[in-house]
């Protein structure tokens, strides 16, 4: 549950800054006769999203068991490289990311009501799909159980609740802490879904080479105690991971995070860590 949580609220904080950020420009430039086509555009992004989570689920669902292997070990590995790539993207794009978007906007609105529908469409809708692949490869990950899904709702609306307090000016937070910690927990948690993707390969016998279990923590972590099922749930650790999946595990987090833990290099103009409020930021 606390994976998907944390999957739920750091996706779901993204797009409601992106959101927020885009109604308050609007309400600052007296524009608001332009938010409902705001509205529209973000609705049809969460639609998108939750269709395409949906065409995931239902794919799945409909293979036979080898085929069904082979499709959670692509979702699995796809979703690190984008969540990657997004943790990464996120540390440097933060610093711009309300001038870049009211600059879109500007332009969007000059060109009329549909460009501005299209662009805020467009700017959750990366998030929103990208939630979508991040979340179902972590709930394959998790089996059949409701917690991602309860986890990852809570998220969502922890995320809202944020939003709207940072909007309202209710709430400061150092949103460059925030998603470098955050940021710091997605790693580890990706490496847990790399290495599921990886066993999935395994179990669907494209990979055949250093199967035999790497340990043995059986023992002291028995599989049905709560402390194996939390370490399984949130960090997809298991107490006789063959030795592949094990090379594959720190094969992704040692370097990811010495990458993510060096200093950004600061451009002319970042010298600043953004602050947590969108509504300040657009005016």
């Amino acid at each position: 549950m606390f994976a998907s949580y944390l999957i739920g609220l750091r996706e779901g904080l993204e797009a409601t800054l992106v959101v927020s950020i885009l109604v308050a420009f609007l309400v600052k430039s007296d524009r608001r006769d332009r938010l409902p086509y705001v509205w529209g555009g973000v609705s049809a992004a969460v639609a998108l999203s939750v269709g395409f989570g949906a065409l995931l689920t239902f794919t799945a669902a409909h293979l036979d068991s080898r085929q069904q292997e082979l499709f959670d070990a692509v979702a699995s590995i796809a979703a690190t490289v984008f969540v990657t790539f997004m943790i990464f993207w996120m540390r440097t794009a933060a610093r711009k990311l309300s001038g870049d978007l009211r600059a879109k906007l500007s332009e969007a609105l000059g060109l009329g009501a549909a460009a501005v529908v299209v662009m805020a469409f467009l700017a959750v809708a990366r998030e929103g799909l990208e939630t979508a692949l991040l979340f179902f490869a972590a709930a394959q990950g998790a089996g059949a159980t409701s917690s991602p899904l309860i986890g990852f709702t809570l998220g969502i609306a922890t995320a809202i609740a944020l939003g709207w307090g940072l909007y309202k000016s209710a709430l400061r937070i150092n949103l460059g802490k925030f998603f470098t910690w955050t940021g710091l927990l997605l790693i580890i948690v990706a490496a847990g879904i790399f290495k599921y993707g990886v066993h999935d390969l395994v179990e669907g016998g494209v990979v055949q080479v250093l199967t035999a279990p790497a340990f043995d923590l059986t023992g002291a972590l028995p599989p049905d105690a709560w402390y194996t099922t939390l370490l399984n749930g949130v960090f997809n650790f298991t107490p006789q991971p063959t030795t592949i999946e094990t090379i594959a595990w720190v094969a992704y987090l040692v370097p990811v995070l010495v990458l993510f833990l060096v200093p950004a290099r600061k451009g002319p103009g970042a010298s600043r860590t953004p602050s947590a409020t969108p509504a300040s930021a657009a005016s």
